[in-house]
């Protein structure tokens, strides 16, 4: 009987000290989460665009609606430019930033962070054609032999992405500015970007007579996303964020952030 209460006794405190380290390193984890970092694509208005007053942050529709969630969940959240699209995604694998605030989904991003249901906003992406060379444009296959042009890293949806991958000739440049550019320049005969981002980058460099297809490639959700490699990538505070979007998102505060800051655009023009 001795030797069963010794064993009992034994795996009694080895449970407690596995409970005792599991908690500890909850703790820690906690601790280490005292404030986060988001980013997300700059040239997106009116989600978001550089701060003319302080060009290391991000303002905008989805910025507005990070700081409704820092408020939710009790940590503070500060929304910075780091560099173009494409090196938001870097930082994002890496866990220098914590927070995407706005990406489509695709499975490729699987690998390196995590997606918060629901999404905040739906968008439509558009053919946008220069006048001079203007295209009728009802479906993907009518893209074939013409050549196409979108910013680095940016998707408009699994099927898609692959449909252009296999299909069609699409270039990538830096920047939204750079695609609209060319394109009034005919050194391309399309560019593929989201309607109100476009419109609003047109608007503001005076680019006037593009022409967008009133059949959208593609309509995809935003997501906010955490970065696997974040501090803060922890079950608990994944479980605050989730809360949270599903508040904001029910009390549907997106769409009077979207109204506000295509205002606050126009008056900075």
């Amino acid at each position: 009987m001795p030797h069963f209460t010794n064993h009992f006794s034994a795996l009694g405190m080895q449970i407690f000290g596995t409970c005792a380290l599991v908690l500890f390193s909850h703790a820690v984890q906690a601790e280490a989460c005292k404030a986060m970092i988001a980013s997300g694509n700059p040239e997106y208005t009116p989600y978001l665009w550089r701060d003319p007053g302080n060009e290391g942050k991000l303002i905008g529709a989805n910025a507005d609606f990070i700081q409704l969630l820092a408020k939710e969940i009790g940590i503070p959240i500060e929304v910075k430019y780091v560099g173009p699209w494409s090196r938001v995604q870097e930082e994002a694998k890496s866990g220098r930033i914590d927070l995407i605030a706005g990406a489509f989904f695709t499975q490729p991003r699987l690998e390196y962070m995590d997606y918060f249901y629901p999404a905040f906003r739906g968008t439509r992406s558009v053919i946008w054609t220069n006048p001079v060379k203007n295209f009728p444009y009802k479906e993907w296959s009518d893209l074939r032999g013409r050549r196409g042009l979108t910013v680095i890293n940016n998707s408009f949806g699994d099927e898609f992405d692959r449909y252009a991958k296999k299909s069609l000739e699409v270039a990538t440049v830096p920047s939204l500015e750079q695609a609209l550019k060319m394109l009034t320049l005919s050194r391309a005969d399309y560019v593929i970007y989201e309607e109100a981002p476009g419109l609003a980058y047109a608007a503001k460099l005076n680019i006037t007579g593009l022409v967008t297809a009133p059949i959208a490639i593609s309509s995809e959700n935003l997501y906010l996303t955490m970065s696997h490699k974040s501090a803060c990538n922890t079950g608990e505070i994944r479980g605050r964020i989730a809360k949270a979007v599903f508040k904001l998102n029910k009390d549907n505060v997106m769409n009077q952030l979207v109204e506000t800051n295509i205002q606050r655009w126009r008056k900075q023009e």
